[in-house]
């Protein structure tokens, strides 16, 4: 089996696949102060939850863009689940993608996972947002190559802002208002945030949209998919975003093994 890692800013996600089956995953909170040894009590706590053990992991698919938790997750690796070499997504592994950006090293590596399996997927020009700590819009051309995109303040990090900075604003729930129009603090702030944040990805894609058809003539319009944490509570405020996948980055981190292993082996 193959045990998959997603480390963000603010979550965690991980996987287990079975061959090409996601048989179970989970969402953490990411630490950064978390050791290897506290990593290892953790895994193995989700994974007896599914009825695994750490024997049964025979590979690890890791894409991280908080650096300081990288060494805790290969210690992780070799000191539990016995895999002195997990995959670790960086400049140099083999995606199946070209990144034509002006210094590739940059571009976070959930940026490129996503990428890899939503043209995977749909073989077609797209337009990937993640909805994470920041909510990024990457535009991949139908001959699977990344252009690049678009790197917004997410949701979360934004409604937080204006409960700290406005005094007489309280913290509300990220949940959709019944109207646009609130009867209340908290309603009309709520319509804010979840409408106004809808408003600014449709903007957003409509933008890129434009560009692409200046830009890249030939290619067809791009499709939008969307991922994240957030992505099921925005994308129905949303008319440019026609699919959810919340497995997207975890299945990249897989499609992203398998052809370095197969490289390998070759």
């Amino acid at each position: 089996m193959l045990l998959v890692i997603d480390v963000g800013n603010t979550n965690t996600v991980i996987g287990v696949f079975e061959g090409d089956t996601l048989k179970r995953d989970w969402r953490v909170v990411t630490r950064r102060d978390r050791t290897a040894d506290e990593y290892g009590i953790l895994f193995k706590q989700l994974l007896g939850l599914a009825g695994l053990e750490c024997s049964d992991i025979e590979g690890i698919s890791i894409s991280c863009v908080v650096p300081p938790l990288l060494p805790a997750l290969t210690d992780l690796s070799r000191n539990f689940f016995g895999v002195p070499d997990p995959l670790v997504v960086s400049p140099g592994v083999k995606t199946g993608i070209s990144v034509r950006v002006d210094n590739p090293r940059e571009v976070g590596a959930d940026r490129i996972v996503n990428a890899v399996a939503a043209f995977e997927v749909h073989k077609t020009a797209m337009i990937v947002i993640d909805f994470g700590t920041a909510t990024t819009f990457d535009f991949v051309t139908s001959k699977g190559v990344f252009e690049g995109g678009v790197i917004a303040p997410g949701l979360a990090i934004s409604t937080e802002a204006l409960f700290r900075e406005a005094s007489k604003l309280p913290r509300v729930e990220l949940t959709r208002p019944k109207r646009v129009i609130g009867k209340s603090t908290v309603t009309a702030m709520q319509s804010g945030i979840i409408f106004g944040y809808a408003g600014m990805v449709d903007a957003m894609v409509d933008r890129i949209r434009d560009e692409v058809r200046r830009e890249w003539p030939d290619e067809p319009e791009p499709r939008v998919i969307a991922t994240g944490g957030l992505a099921a509570l925005l994308a129905p405020e949303s008319r440019t975003i026609k699919d959810i996948d919340q497995d997207l980055t975890l299945r990249g981190l897989q499609i992203i093994y398998q052809r370095n292993r197969e490289n390998t082996e070759k």
